[in-house]
């Protein structure tokens, strides 16, 4: 019943004279899919917070029940990211991306058809298990198709995806509400959009470069993983028991930095998902500049993203950590600034500041991820990251975030943040320089 979404077989190797023009133009096409299909995903991920404001005005909501209502799609993204993970590493990206792509656009056009907090609960799970069918098949095809000694440069600039979906959020979003006059359009608009790029997406993403008729990218550059890879498994199809007990669950590595991305993830959250109704409520923001501000965040990873990926590859010799680790203490001091500060440019600035250094982290545990497993578990190892991301920082983040706002005024939500930052530095330093060999 689901034959179509198993990965390509491999067909005839072209001609070798066709296989350079060939790799340039299947790698442009397959990753302007990756990226314009990742980007969409935030349409339709991020609107709920564009919509947060009108859900408290008109149904009398507090923050902990919006914080409740948008911890929903934390808990099931980041356990349908892992699973998910591991049902995307045996299946064919080309159509495993839109195929979610389409299902979490139709919760979303549900979504504005919702108004109690239980209906919008459930939904957000649904969205968020859809979402999950996101990341992983773009894993798959980015470790086929890019060596390891140029992927924390291409996986930087696709990463930026997401910033680039999710700043387009406040201008999609706002467009809804015109073109549906009612807040609820904030939901339709993204989701048709979003099935729109499914569509695209369908028709020109590749499975693997043997799909095409092309060799596999490391024989093509020249370009093999350093750590200890059976190399019969390098292009064979793994079962999910052999990724997951041979490759993922017994790295340490893999652990490490799947406990940093709980605090990474708090604190990328902690400031994002509260930005409309924080700036509203306690620094006098109208719903337009709080989404300037809430874009600013967004636009600014990208350069910041792009930077920190080139340099753990040139400067930093593909170690992960030390560029993380660095970020994360910019990030401290930015997080004090916007906390602190009552003037609206400095504002800007700060949370601009926190944009463009948190991204960095997010970007690097997922390359790390790739680097410490084979390329046939890329989406597992992955997997488990975003599931500790999201069911425990992403969670935090809406949830225990909304509830210290509520008790302890929005001093305790920053205090909780600055806190996470330390608590991912923590867990970052053993994996300072990892060495070569599988652990």
């Amino acid at each position: 019943m689901f034959d179509f979404l198993k990965p390509a077989a491999p067909i005839e190797r072209m001609p070798d004279d066709k296989i350079p023009s060939s790799y340039k133009k299947y790698r442009f096409q397959v990753f302007v899919s990756i990226f314009i299909g990742y980007a969409a995903y935030y349409f339709i991920r991020k609107n709920f917070n564009m919509a947060a404001p009108y859900l408290i005005e008109t149904y009398g909501y507090s923050k902990a029940q919006i914080g409740f209502v948008g911890s929903a799609l934390g808990l099931a993204y980041g356990i349908s990211k892992f699973i998910m993970g591991n049902v995307s590493d045996r299946c064919n990206p080309r159509y495993f991306l839109p195929l979610g792509l389409i299902l979490a656009a139709i919760a979303n056009i549900m979504l504005g058809f919702a108004s109690s907090v239980p209906l919008l609960f459930v939904l957000m799970l649904l969205n968020g298990w859809f979402q999950g069918m996101g990341w992983p098949p773009c894993g798959r095809t980015l470790a086929h198709w890019f060596s390891p000694k140029e992927r924390g440069t291409w996986m930087a600039i696709w990463n930026v995806a997401h910033n680039v979906g999710a700043a387009l959020v406040p201008t999609i979003t706002l467009a809804g509400y015109a073109l549906f006059a009612t807040w609820r359009g904030m939901f339709y608009f993204p989701a048709l959009i979003s099935i729109a790029i499914a569509i695209f997406v369908l028709i020109f993403l590749r499975d693997t470069p043997q799909s095409v008729g092309l060799p596999p990218i490391e024989e093509y550059r020249n370009d093999y993983p350093e750590i200890q890879i059976d190399p019969k498994d390098m292009e064979r199809e793994l079962s999910g028991r052999e990724i997951l007990f041979n490759y993922v669950l017994n790295n340490k590595y893999i652990w490490y930095i799947a406990i940093a991305n709980i605090f990474i993830y708090l604190v990328r959250y902690g400031l994002l998902d509260w930005i409309p109704v924080y700036l509203k409520e306690a620094k006098g923001f109208n719903i337009n500049e709080a989404g300037v501000t809430f874009a600013l965040y967004e636009w600014a990873a990208i350069p910041g993203t792009i930077i920190v990926g080139w340099l753990s590859d040139k400067v930093f010799h593909g170690r992960r950590a030390p560029m993380a680790i660095i970020c994360m203490i910019g990030v401290m001091a930015a997080v004090f600034l916007y906390w602190k500060s009552e003037n609206m440019s400095a504002i800007n600035i700060a949370i601009a500041s926190a944009g463009a250094l948190i991204y960095g982290p997010v970007m690097l545990i997922g390359v790390a991820a790739l680097d410490y497993v084979p390329k046939k578990a890329a989406g597992t190892a992955a997997g488990l990251t975003g599931l500790f991301g999201y069911v425990g920082g992403s969670v935090a983040a809406s949830f225990i975030v909304g509830i210290i706002a509520d008790k302890f005024s929005w001093n305790g939500a920053f205090l909780l943040i600055l806190a996470s930052c330390v608590l991912a530095i923590i867990f970052l330093i053993p994996t300072w320089n990892p060495t070569k060999e599988k652990s």
